[in-house]
């Protein structure tokens, strides 16, 4: 369904998030060394305007790592940095988006990828439709993906590969997929808009996205 991008939404939006019963990385036991990451669910305007959506990159090709592949908005965590912190610095840093702690509706489930980070997802509300200034060394392109999007009933499938008994899971956008991790946290976070506690943890990333 639509959300049309307005304060009944951001509330309604709120209270889903912090209705949900986050897992921490020491739920059910701690992880093992990982380094800490955090990036950025941005709620903003749609491009045609009125509806609500959040914003997702493409990475630059220059990047060493993770090259061209799709993104949410964010980073590692630096020395001392709590992960709202990073999130919205990376934010800033990326898109030239500057928000305040106040602007953050609240957190969802921390997610363990392959290539050794733990990342946290941090849902926050851009209150005006964002002017964004992408960094060129960062970001090829930004994108703002309508919420309908990924609260169509066939947005996300799931699939099996050879290396792994776990379920890999893919965001279908415009034709092409997108993986986990980016695709893990996006659709715990359509389940959050269908008020549903379901946990993303265990959701297997491609083969390409482990290093």
């Amino acid at each position: 369904m639509a959300r049309s991008f307005d304060d009944a939404t951001r509330r309604n939006i709120a209270e889903l998030v912090a209705a949900f019963s986050r897992a921490t990385a020491d739920e059910p036991e701690p992880e093992p060394a990982l380094k800490r990451a955090a990036v950025v669910i941005a709620l903003t305007e749609s491009e045609n305007g009125g509806e609500t959506a959040f914003l997702l990159t493409r990475r630059a090709e220059g990047l060493r790592s993770h090259s061209a592949q799709w993104a949410l908005p964010g980073g590692r965590c630096d020395p001392g940095e709590t992960q709202v912190q990073s999130a919205l610095r990376e934010l800033h840093e990326e898109l030239g988006l500057e928000l305040g702690e106040g602007d953050v509706l609240g957190l969802l489930d921390d997610y363990p990828t392959r290539s050794g980070y733990l990342i946290t997802p941090v849902v926050v509300w851009a209150s005006t439709k964002a002017a964004l200034v992408p960094n060129p060394a960062e970001v090829a392109s930004v994108h703002r993906i309508a919420l309908d999007e990924i609260e169509q009933q066939d947005a996300f499938s799931f699939t099996k590969i050879p290396e792994s008994t776990r379920r890999v899971i893919r965001f279908r956008l415009a034709g092409q997929h997108i993986h986990a991790p980016t695709a893990a946290l996006i659709y715990q976070f359509s389940e959050v808009l269908s008020g549903r506690n379901t946990r993303v943890a265990e959701l297997e990333q491609p083969v390409f996205a482990w290093k």
